[in-house]
């Protein structure tokens, strides 16, 4: 009995130190987001003697944060709203009809997800050049979607073999259209791997920085957040109180949208791996 009630606060004060450890870069954000640049230099790691709230005005304007809010808000809800989609639908298709084709082409998605982004960089900026995709929306639209769709597919196809192919039998039986038979019947069912692509994908493309870079490049209109924040990086200074203010409201959105969704990762990735 004692060695069992050891090896259980044994385990809950390794889970504790674990959970700081893994907290404490949201305290050196958030503590040194309200800090003067002086006080940083000098320790970064103490509460401020002069809480600065003034540091979020100044990045609000700035950067103007509602306008690359909006950008990051617009470019990261249609890229994930794309890939969903497409790789929603292709996932059922692929595993429904498994004919040499598909399983080539399911392959291929598998193959793309470890050539490094780093090896295409030259090649994307000359295609969206050519195809006159830099500068503009759907420029960023497209390629987040190509790059999007390697992983995500890979996980509706495991998913979907856990949907009974009698429920969509019976539906046929009914008179359902096989497009009926996926949005009306599948689509649903697929709701927990849904929200896993949307965490994965929505975190990936939120704080992208270097995609933005190579498309967007010089168009201002466009500026996302993690492009607007490498504004108090210079050559030769470095505004570290205004950057942490800025990484913290950037933070903030797609933290809280990450803990409302956060308790389907689990159950989305585990059932698509136990069926892959």
């Amino acid at each position: 009995m004692a060695a069992s009630r050891f090896r259980h606060y044994s385990v809950v004060t390794l889970v504790l130190l674990l959970a700081l450890l893994f907290l404490s870069p949201f305290y050196f954000v958030l503590v040194n987001s309200v800090k003067s640049l002086g006080e940083i230099m000098v320790d970064a790691a103490s509460l401020p003697k002069i809480y600065l709230w003034t540091n979020y005005n100044e990045v609000w304007e700035i950067i103007r944060f509602p306008k690359v809010l909006f950008n990051s808000i617009l470019i990261t809800g249609v890229s994930v709203a794309g890939i969903v989609l497409v790789s929603a639908m292709a996932g059922y298709r692929l595993v429904r009809r498994p004919t040499t084709f598909n399983k080539l082409l399911f392959t291929c998605f598998i193959a793309a997800m470890i050539i490094p982004f780093q090896s295409i960089m030259l090649q994307l900026v000359r295609i969206t050049s050519l195809l006159e995709l830099r500068g503009n929306l759907l420029g960023i639209f497209v390629c987040y979607l190509g790059f999007g769709l390697s992983l995500s597919v890979f996980l509706f196809h495991g998913f979907v073999k856990s949907v009974p192919v009698e429920i969509e039998e019976a539906a046929v039986v009914d008179g359902c259209t096989p497009y009926g038979v996926f949005w009306k019947i599948v689509f649903p069912l697929l709701r927990p791997i849904m929200v896993t692509v949307i965490i994965l994908n929505g975190l990936w493309i939120w704080n992208d920085y270097l995609l933005p870079v190579l498309v967007i490049g010089a168009n201002k209109d466009l500026t996302t957040i993690p492009l607007a924040v490498t504004r108090f990086f210079g050559q030769y200074t470095k505004q570290w109180d205004l950057a942490l203010a800025g990484l913290t409201m950037s933070v903030a959105p797609i933290l809280a949208v990450f803990l409302m969704l956060q308790r389907h990762i689990l159950e989305g990735i585990s059932s698509g791996s136990l069926k892959g």
